[in-house]
């Protein structure tokens, strides 16, 4: 059966290369942060590997089994660590330090513990620590999933997968010659899939990072920003809105959403700053609006929300309040068009947005003026505590509506 442990583990180096070779393109396109994180997280793990299958010519089989149960300690405590930095948790330098010299430390700990120990108990003593902060990784992914990270279920399944390939080589390491081929391929096709993870959360980290740069380098007006209809297009998607309105008289809900801070963020941290916040705006608006509403740009500081047949008036009220409450979020900004950068040229930011709902039912509103009045009631909730102003048919009167208490 060695052809099939041959062909599971050539599969495994394989994904190997192709990630080395992906790094190799990101660098290439100046981004090093990525190259360095994709390149060194596939040979650490390649390193991983190749020791515990044998490939390294040590005779001494006490001297193997210390130095393997080095290998467990180390190479798993980088792995997590740059584990830790794809989650985004080690922004900051003081908590990158800590985390740096936390896992340093309980490596060392694991080492120093298993030297009194018999040589084939200090391997187990190193795998033991390597399964320890997989763990410690699942539980941070299981939460990051939990909490809605997009790709939070991707890290969940390539840190169980690194858990699986661990305690697969370590059964491989203690019992060399009496390994069956089957733990070799699992082994081998988890430790593939926990690249696979990884690979799929990095490139899409890059193709974030690619498109955010470009967007920073560009205005409000190219539609990277936000990736909506310009405001030429928005025009006339008004106008094809509300004569499919006037031909079917039915009800046209328009939303207006209008961010107040923008202009004092573009005083205090430049231009690339705002067409991040646009950025990250318009990509949570584009989350919880429901396919059905049609969606584009309002001036230099809004968005356009239009919702035909919007007969329950409820509806209409409740997507404002979803709109407000997911756009007020606060987030971290880049401040420079360096988008992997990090530390100064970050800023968090909460968006002040207003929210100015209206319900047609007649048809012989006009478009400019019924988009204009929404806006100006957007503007209008800056002052109100809910952020949402409702046009009320009835008394032809603006109206603040209520906070909802959660």
């Amino acid at each position: 059966m060695e052809q099939f442990v041959i062909g599971f583990w050539g599969g495994y180096f394989g994904a190997t290369g192709l990630m080395l070779v992906g790094s190799v393109f990101a660098y290439i396109r100046s981004l090093r942060r990525v190259a360095f994180n994709a390149a060194l997280t596939s040979l650490a793990a390649a390193f991983f590997v190749l020791a515990f299958l044998g490939a390294f010519p040590i005779e001494n089989d006490a001297l193997r089994d210390r130095f393997l149960a080095a290998v467990a300690s180390l190479v798993s405590a980088l792995l997590v660590y740059y584990f830790f930095a794809t989650l985004g948790l080690l922004h900051q330098p003081k908590i990158r330090r800590r985390t740096a010299l936390a896992l340093f430390a309980m490596a060392v700990a694991a080492i120093v513990t298993g030297w009194p120990m018999a040589p084939a108990s200090a391997l187990t003593a190193g795998i033991a620590m390597a399964c320890l902060l997989g763990v410690l990784a699942l539980a941070l992914s299981l939460r990051s999933a939990w909490q809605g990270e997009r790709l939070g279920w991707v890290m969940v399944s390539g840190v169980f997968s690194m858990l699986v390939a661990i305690a697969g080589l370590g059964w491989i390491a203690l019992n060399r010659s009496h390994a069956p081929w089957q733990v070799h391929a699992l082994s081998a096709l988890a430790a593939t899939a926990y690249l696979t993870s990884i690979s799929i959360v990095l490139w899409t980290r890059y193709s974030h990072v690619i498109e955010l740069r470009e967007v920073m380098a560009q205005g409000p007006d190219y539609d990277p920003v936000t990736r909506m209809r310009s405001h030429s297009e928005t025009a006339q998607m008004v106008d094809a809105a509300f004569m499919q309105h006037q031909e079917q008289p039915m009800p046209l809900g328009v939303i207006a959403v209008s961010i107040g801070n923008l202009y004092a963020l573009e005083k205090l941290h430049g231009r690339a700053a705002v067409n991040h916040a646009l950025f990250v705006c318009a990509g949570r608006l584009r989350r919880v609006v429901p396919a059905h509403v049609e969606m584009g740009r309002l001036g230099e500081d809004g968005f356009l929300l239009l919702k035909g047949s919007s007969n329950d008036s409820g509806r209409l009220i409740r997507l404002a309040r979803l709109v407000q409450s997911t756009l007020s979020k606060s987030v971290v900004l880049n401040t420079r068009q360096n988008a992997s950068a990090r530390g100064y040229q970050q800023t968090r930011w909460a968006a002040e947005v207003g929210v100015g709902v209206l319900r047609l039912s007649q048809a012989d509103e006009h478009a400019a003026v019924a988009v204009a009045m929404a806006q100006g009631m957007s503007r209008t909730a800056w002052s109100y505590p809910s952020r949402l102003a409702w046009f009320d048919e009835k008394s032809r009167k603006i109206v603040e509506l209520p906070v909802v208490a959660s």
